[in-house]
């Protein structure tokens, strides 16, 4: 692979665009809520090998998800299963010991501006001014959405570093991502990734074991983390890389706080103020700035 970034090739997002920003949003949003649980029977290292592992499974299940790769990118998909599914997968784990699943949720969201900051320093130039508008525009309103909770919650300094580390490692993989997507199609790369991801924290799982308990409530939902959110979601989401480029590859990201908001105040009983409900709208806005067309992108068709 002759450059570490990729570009896009849609020049504006299509339907099929949004259904997998608003799947993998969802879902995303929804996954901090299922490692909360999981956390009442399960040690960190058993939940992040389980979820990647499961997702693995669940993908090579698929005849695309077993096309070959070739040796000479291998170390590019080490980067994906250390920084964007291994990595993250242990670090929100710990750091939701220490913070509520809401904030690390909203935490998520500056996903997009640190994809943005990594592809320009790499050397991607495809950027307008629109987009970055967008970016920044989406993340004021993920800072309104989040003070409160940082506010209320046992916010530890240590748990939003993690969180912060974890999100840095998806914007590095946002990038590196769409050129191997566009070569071997999202579930080769995903799934294979996610297997070494799972082979590399299986000693932290044996480690975890003798803290954790058998419980089904936890299981099934890390079951469910595992096939649906780290397996499914994440090669949809590369495949939204490899369509429309790193920088709006992270617009799922904006939907993960409001998915967040939503399970707070449904299933938890989280109270949601006035100054949330503003962040919300300018996260929306922010989202659909940075899906405006960029006619720098080429139209190729990406593997898919």
């Amino acid at each position: 692979m002759s450059k570490l970034t990729g570009t896009g090739s849609r020049a504006s997002f299509e339907p099929l665009d949004w259904l997998l920003v608003v799947i993998v949003g969802v879902t995303w949003g929804s996954a901090y809520l299922w490692i909360a649980i999981g956390l009442e029977a399960l040690a960190p290292g058993v939940i992040a090998c389980l979820r990647v592992a499961l997702g693995a499974a669940a993908l090579f299940a698929f005849p695309a998800a077993r096309r070959r790769i070739d040796a000479r990118d291998w170390p590019y998909v080490t980067i994906v299963a250390i920084a964007g599914n291994g990595g993250p997968a242990l670090l929100f784990a710990l750091a939701e010991e220490r913070l509520d699943s809401a904030v690390v949720g909203m935490l998520v969201a500056a996903a997009p501006v640190l994809t943005l900051v990594l592809a320009f320093s790499l050397g991607n130039r495809h950027v307008r001014t629109v987009h970055v508008a967008g970016i920044g525009l989406g993340f004021v309103g993920v800072v309104a959405m989040a003070a409160p909770e940082l506010g209320g919650a046992d916010a530890s300094v240590l748990g939003i570093a993690l969180t912060l580390t974890a999100v840095l490692g998806y914007a590095l993989t946002g990038n590196v991502v769409v050129p191997l997507q566009q070569r071997y199609g999202s579930m080769a790369v995903v799934a294979n990734a996610q297997a070494l991801s799972a082979v590399v924290l299986f000693p932290l799982a044996l480690s975890g074991l003798a803290e954790s308990t058998f419980a089904v409530g936890p299981i099934l939902a890390v079951f469910f983390l595992g096939v649906m959110g780290t397996g499914v979601a994440r090669a949809l989401s590369a495949t939204l890389a490899g369509r429309a480029g790193p920088q709006r590859s992270g617009v799922p990201g904006y939907l993960a706080p409001v998915v967040a908001i939503i399970l707070g105040v449904a299933i938890r009983d989280e109270s949601v103020d006035l100054i949330q409900i503003a962040g919300l709208v300018l996260v929306l806005i922010g989202a659909f700035l940075i899906a405006r067309p960029n006619p720098q992108f080429a139209k190729r068709r990406p593997t898919e």
